[in-house]
C-alpha cells in the first residue's frame, strides 16, 4: 500500500512539473476558502487585513478603511485595486464623481485619490479639517488659532467654489468630518452608522468655535450668524434654521422650549414647547447631546409620551406615533416604526399621514434608511433584509449574522470580522429606490429665508430642499 501511495505521489509531481496536470492550486484554494458569510451566497467574498473601520461604495469601487491603511476593491469582483498607508479616509462625491480623502492623524494636510486607480488628484499640505459630502468637500486652513479659512470644493474640482473666514475651527485631533452642530442619527445594531455613504451638504452648517456657533451658508460661503448660546440653551443648525433648545428644571422634570430662527436676520420663525429632543440627561437638565433626527427633520417626545417627527424648517409635525410605538429609523421621506405589540415594523410617509407598508418583525429588530434601501436586521434566526423604502418590496433577504456595512444603488456590502462580501439586489425587482431629488443638485437649494419651495398637494410647504414633496405621477 505504501508503495502504491508513493508511486501515485511521484506521478502527480511529475505531471505537475511537466505542466500536464497540477491539482495543488485547487486543493490549496479549497483549504484556504472562507466559510460563506451568508445564505444565499454573496457575489464575492474577500478576507482583508484587519477589521474595517468603515466601508463605502464609491462608484464602481469599494473603499475599505482600516486602522493604518486604506484600500480599494472592485465592486464587481472584490479584487484589490490599490492600497496605501493612511490613518483616516473619507469618501466625497456621488456615483459619477467620487473621490477619497486620506490623511494622517496629528498632521496637517490631506490627499484626494481617484477611487479606481489610487492616483492623487489633488494634494493639500496645510488643511486642519476636512468635511466630505455627496456634492461638496470642505476644508479649513488656519494660519493662527483664531484665523482660519473655510474653503468649498466640487468633489473633483481644482479651485475652490468659495472661501469664508472663521475665527478658529474645533477639529480636535485632525481627521475627517469633525463634529458640527446638527442632528444625531438613530442607530441600530449590525448596521454601520455610515452605511448610507456621504450625504448632500445641508443648506446651512453650524461650526462650534470657543463656545459660540458660526452659521455658514453652504451655497455662497456667507457667515450668516455668530451666536452664543444662553445658559440653559443648546444650539443646532437643522433644515436651514438655527434652533435654540432651552431646557430648565421645573417640578422635578426638564421643561423644553424649542425656537427656530431665520439665520439671515435672526428673527424667530416658529416655536414649540413640551417636546423633548433628548439633548439633556437626567441630572440638572444639562444638554450634552445634539438633537435626534436626520438631515432636515428632528425626532422628539411630546408631553404625552408619544414620539414625533418635526420639520426643522417650519416646525410642522410630520409624524406622531400612536401610544407604545417606537421610531427606529427616519430620514426626510419616511419613518420606520416598531408597532406597540413589537411584532411588526411599519413604514410611514412623512407629512402624508399614511402607512406605506407593514412587515412582520421581532422585538429586537433594527433598521436604517438609506437613499437606496431600507435595511432591517432580525435575530433568531439572524437575517439582513433590504427593502424598497417606498413600497416594501424585497430587494434581498439574507440568512446571516454579518453586519450591513455599505449600501449602494445596486447592492450592499456585508461583513463579519475580516470577511467582507457584496450582495446584489434582486434582478427580478423593478430597480431600487432612487435617492431624494436634492442629492444630485447644487448645495442648499433655496437660500435661507426662502418660503420653502412650491407647495405640495395639501397646500403645505415642502421644505427648503423639497425633500418632502410627493413624487408626481407615482402615487396618484
Amino acid at each position: 500500500m505504501r508503495g502504491w501511495l508513493l508511486l501515485g505521489l511521484v506521478t502527480v509531481i511529475v505531471l505537475a512539473a511537466a505542466g500536464v496536470w497540477n491539482p495543488w492550486p485547487g486543493i490549496w484554494d479549497r483549504v484556504n476558502r472562507s466559510t460563506p458569510i451568508s445564505e444565499p451566497d454573496v457575489v464575492w467574498q474577500q478576507r482583508i487585513g484587519g477589521t474595517p473601520k468603515s466601508v463605502t461604495i464609491a462608484g464602481n469601487t469599494v473603499i475599505v478603511e482600516q486602522r493604518t491603511r486604506v484600500e480599494a476593491r472592485s465592486l464587481a469582483t472584490g479584487v484589490q485595486l490599490w492600497d496605501r498607508k493612511a490613518d483616516w479616509s473619507a469618501v466625497a462625491g456621488g456615483d459619477g464623481d467620487p473621490v477619497v480623502a486620506v490623511g494622517k492623524l496629528l498632521s496637517k494636510g490631506y490627499e484626494l485619490l481617484d477611487p479606481a486607480t489610487g492616483a492623487v488628484r489633488r494634494r493639500d499640505d496645510d488643511a486642519v479639517g476636512v468635511w466630505t459630502y455627496r456634492n461638496l468637500l470642505l476644508d479649513a486652513r488656519c494660519v493662527a488659532a483664531t484665523d482660519c479659512t473655510l474653503r468649498a470644493w466640487d468633489p473633483r474640482g481644482t479651485s475652490p467654489r468659495w472661501t469664508a473666514f472663521l475665527p478658529g475651527v474645533s477639529t480636535g485631533l485632525f481627521a475627517d468630518n469633525p463634529g458640527l452642530l446638527g442632528t444625531r442619527r438613530l442607530t441600530a445594531s449590525r448596521i454601520d452608522g455610515g452605511a448610507a455613504g456621504p450625504e448632500s451638504v445641508p443648506p446651512l452648517l453650524g461650526f462650534p468655535v470657543d463656545g459660540r456657533v458660526h452659521v455658514v451658508d453652504t451655497a455662497t460661503g456667507r457667515v450668516l450668524q455668530d451666536v452664543e448660546p444662553g445658559r440653559d440653551e443648546r444650539l443646532a443648525v437643522v433644515g436651514g434654521r438655527m434652533l435654540r433648545i432651552r431646557a430648565v428644571s421645573e417640578d422635578g422634570a426638564c421643561q423644553f422650549t424649542l425656537t427656530a430662527h431665520d439665520p439671515t436676520n435672526g428673527r424667530q420663525v416658529w416655536r414649540r414647547t413640551g417636546i423633548n429632543l433628548r439633548t439633556a440627561d437626567s441630572a440638572g437638565c444639562a444638554q450634552r447631546e445634539d438633537p435626534q433626527g436626520a438631515r432636515n427633520v428632528l425626532v422628539g417626545v411630546g408631553s404625552n409620551g408619544r414620539e414625533a417627527v418635526l420639520d426643522g424648517y417650519d416646525g410642522r409635525l410630520l409624524q406622531v406615533n400612536a401610544e407604545g410605538e417606537r421610531l427606529i429609523a427616519v430620514d426626510d421621506r419616511y419613518a420606520l416604526v416598531r408597532s406597540a405589540d413589537r411584532r411588526s415594523i411599519l413604514a410611514r410617509e412623512l407629512g402624508a399621514d399614511r402607512t406605506r407598508w407593514t412587515r412582520p418583525a421581532g422585538g429586537k429588530s433594527g433598521a436604517a434608511l438609506t437613499p437606496y434601501a431600507a435595511v432591517l436586521t432580525d435575530e433568531k434566526p439572524n437575517r439582513l433584509v433590504a427593502l424598497d423604502p417606498r413600497t416594501g418590496r424585497e430587494l434581498v433577504v439574507l440568512r446571516t449574522s454579518a453586519n450591513a456595512l455599505a449600501v449602494g444603488p445596486a447592492g450592499m456590502i456585508i461583513g463579519e470580522g475580516r470577511e467582507i462580501g457584496y450582495v446584489r439586489f434582486g434582478a427580478g425587482a423593478a430597480g431600487p429606490a432612487q435617492p431624494p431629488a436634492g442629492d444630485s443638485g447644487a448645495p442648499g437649494g433655496p437660500g435661507p429665508g426662502s418660503t420653502g419651495g412650491a407647495p405640495d398637494d395639501d397646500g403645505g410647504a415642502c421644505g427648503p430642499k423639497r425633500e418632502l414633496c410627493p413624487e408626481r405621477g407615482k402615487d396618484g
